[in-house]
This record gives structure tokens, sequence and C-alpha cells, in this order.
């Protein structure tokens, strides 16, 4: 019993301290008329996260502030890489069984090979994570060099497997990572839990990796590089099409935040 209440202790006051944050979050203007949002990140991944959230939700519904707060439905550790597909140009759909995907984070980075199963639902409801590559970067403490090196080897290695395995690989690698990423895929702020200086004027990732991997198969691999909240989020777009505005927090290392707007009216079916 006082195991039990030290635990629910805990989760009343990180419920109270995140009711806070979203109440907050929901006064700035991006933000104003969010119907729900989805929380992802290390967070999620435990029952007393879960718990958490949802008790999170009832404080804000007792204060009369009308948002929904839900667990994201992919796992963690596959969100990320699942909502990089909806980075890929679309004349890759339908050609391909799959791509391939990075999720950095402060802790890990994950690579790995997303089947898109397009047949089953052309709306990558069904996208799943085929084959994965994990490293725990902090054990290790690496440069930047070093961790760009090991992240080439990860994909280097799914390539191969999916050459192996007959999987039709299109050539595209969607990339989560924190900070504010700019157009041209330099990241401009936000990096600072990264191993090595990611955020120097000189560093581009997607640019390296093209070097590093120039094909996929016999096609010119495309790269896009996106932040991580958002290809988490992205992972949610099949299952939010009966709200018009929703959002995304994830908590790690930092709080990472994205609001999205549907472009078409909701479905109430």
């Amino acid at each position: 019993p006082e195991a039990a209440g030290l635990m629910h202790g805990a989760i009343e006051a990180f419920a109270q301290q995140f009711a806070y944050v979203v109440r907050h979050l929901l006064r700035a203007k991006p933000w104003r008329d969010t119907e729900r949002i989805v929380v992802g990140g290390g967070m999620r991944d435990s029952q007393y996260g879960e718990l958490s959230i949802a008790r999170a939700g009832v404080i804000l519904k007792g204060e009369g502030i009308k948002v929904e707060l839900l667990p994201i439905r992919k796992h963690p550790d596959d969100a990320g890489l699942v909502g990089a597909a909806h980075l890929a140009p679309s004349w890759i759909f339908g050609r391909y069984d799959g791509i391939l995907a990075v999720d950095i984070g402060g802790t890990n980075i994950r690579a790995g090979l997303v089947k898109l199963d397009l047949k089953r639902a052309p709306d990558f409801s069904k996208a799943s994570v085929w084959k994965r590559e994990l490293w725990r970067h902090a054990d290790e403490k690496p440069s930047r060099t070093e961790a760009v090196e090991r992240l080439v080897a990860m994909l280097g290695k799914l390539v191969g497997l999916a050459e192996k395995e007959d999987f039709r690989l299109a050539p595209f690698i969607g990339i989560g990572c924190p900070g504010r990423i700019s157009s041209d895929g330099s990241i401009a702020r936000g990096a600072q839990n990264l191993p090595g200086n990611w955020e120097a004027s000189g560093f581009n990732l997607p640019k390296m990796l093209a070097e590093q991997i120039p094909l996929i198969g016999k096609h010119e691999t495309v790269i896009v590089m996106h932040n991580d909240a958002v290809t988490q989020g992205l992972s949610e777009v099949p299952f939010m099409r009966d709200v018009t505005h929703w959002g995304v927090l994830t908590i790690g290392p930092g709080l990472g935040n994205a609001r999205f707007t549907n472009r078409n009216p909701p479905d109430k079916d």
C-alpha cells in the first residue's frame, strides 16, 4: 500500500504539471481550437505514463477545457518511423513495398524498414515497422562523426535485409530529428541533446547520407528530414479524420510539439 500510494502521488504530481503545460499551450494562438492531442515519446511507453496522460485529461475536462488527451496509437519506438512514410513523394506509392525511416533521439537512434501495406489501406493506417535497428548512443557518448557513421551502417544493413528478402525498397529515406529543421535540411536550433554539434553551419545530415548512400537499387536516393515530433504526429493522420485541429506532444529528454489542421472537413461517419 505504501508503494502504491507513492506511485499514485507521482502520477498525480506529473498529471498536474502536464495539465499546466497543455493549458498554457492551448492559449497560444497557433494551438487554439485544438480538439485532440496525442502524447508520444518515452513517457507514453508505460502504464504509469498512460495513467498520467489520462489523469491530465480529466483535470482539464474538470476545468471546462474541451480537449481530448490520448497516448499515441503506435508504440513510441515505431511512431516516428511509420510517420516518416508521410514525408515520401507520391511517386513511390504503388511501386514499392516500403521505405527506410530514421528516428533520431537524445538517447537512441532508430532505423527501420517501414512496410507501407497500401493494398490493405491506402491511407497508411496499416503501415508498420517490418525490420528495425536500434542504437543507444547515450551509453557510448560518440562524436557526431561516429554517430553518422553508425547510422549509415544501420541503414546499409537494412538495405541488405530488403534485398535478401526480396522486399521492394523505395529509394527514399525519411528522417525525424529533434530541433527546428530548415528547408535545406540543416538544424537551426534544438539539437543540444544529440551527440556533438548538430547545429553547426557546415553540418547537413541529409546531404551526408546522400553522399554515403547515393543509390538504393538503381535509383538516386531521396532524403527528407523533419522535426521528430512532426513525424510522430504524422503516424496519427489516418485516425484523425473526425477532427479539424489536432496536435502531438512528445515527452522525452525534451518536450516536442506539433499542431496539425486537416484540409478536408472532418468525416463524422
